[in-house]
């Protein structure tokens, strides 16, 4: 299995891989090639969850797979949600403050509604769709993983130090540019897949600029929340289209 692709699989999810020690700086940039391939990895185990848990009825299902996804993923896009909602509205429009907040571990009760109601509206969404449309289920995890690589290609890193800066810093972006058009190829070819690209790409350049407008850039925690409003986005929309 290529470097690259066990340095994303370890990054973004909590499956048993570990690497021996710190990866070339080159190869850690290259990782984020294998991003989307990541979210393809974690919709397959998500429809496993749905299929086990389908006797249980709809509602409990649903609860599987949103649990699924949040112990496969380490809720690690989560947290950066969680910090990004505090700092933006405790940053009263204020760069550096903005900033600061978002590196206080702490988290606040804007972070906690942020999550709470995030994960409402995916589990919502979720008792919608898997009994008719489980292909969300591999589209809602690509979406966030495409998002968060062109977030990366497209913005600049503003807090130096850090994984976050030396992802952006060794990106192969001519390449990722080709990853990022097959991706998204691959999303129109599934069931709802041109729905779940233009939301997506929607918030994604509603983000985008709101990045660019408070703090001129991206840091880490704001690609997380970028990551984590997208997948919810894209469920919800699939799930009102459906309905």
């Amino acid at each position: 299995m290529p470097l690259p692709l066990l340095i994303a699989v370890q990054f973004l999810t909590r499956l048993p891989v570990r690497l021996p020690g710190m990866p070339p700086a080159a190869a850690v940039g290259r990782s984020v090639l294998w991003y989307p391939a990541v979210g393809l990895l974690l919709g397959a185990l998500l429809s496993l969850i749905a299929w086990l848990g389908a006797s249980g009825g709809v509602l409990l299902q649903a609860a599987l797979v949103l649990a699924g996804w949040v112990v496969l993923t380490g809720g690690l896009h989560l947290d950066g949600l969680a910090d990004t909602a505090d700092a933006w509205i405790g940053g009263y429009g204020d760069r550096e403050r903005t900033l600061a907040i978002m590196k206080d571990p702490a988290c606040g009760p804007m972070g906690v509604l942020a999550l709470l109601l995030t994960l409402l509206l995916k589990w919502s969404a979720l008792v919608v769709l898997l009994p008719h449309a489980p292909a969300a289920l591999w589209l809602a995890p690509l979406a966030g993983r495409l998002a968060l690589p062109w977030l990366l290609l497209t913005t600049a890193y503003v807090r130096p130090g850090g994984l976050g800066e030396l992802l952006s810093r060794h990106l192969p972006r001519k390449v990722l540019v080709r990853v990022l058009l097959l991706g998204a190829l691959g999303m129109v070819l599934l069931p709802q897949g041109l729905t779940a690209l233009l939301v997506t790409a929607g918030i994604a350049l509603l983000v985008r600029r709101a990045l660019h407008q408070r703090l001129g850039g991206t840091t880490g925690d704001t690609a997380g929340a970028l990551l984590e409003i997208v997948e919810a986005g894209v469920l919800v929309a699939l799930a009102l289209t459906l309905g």
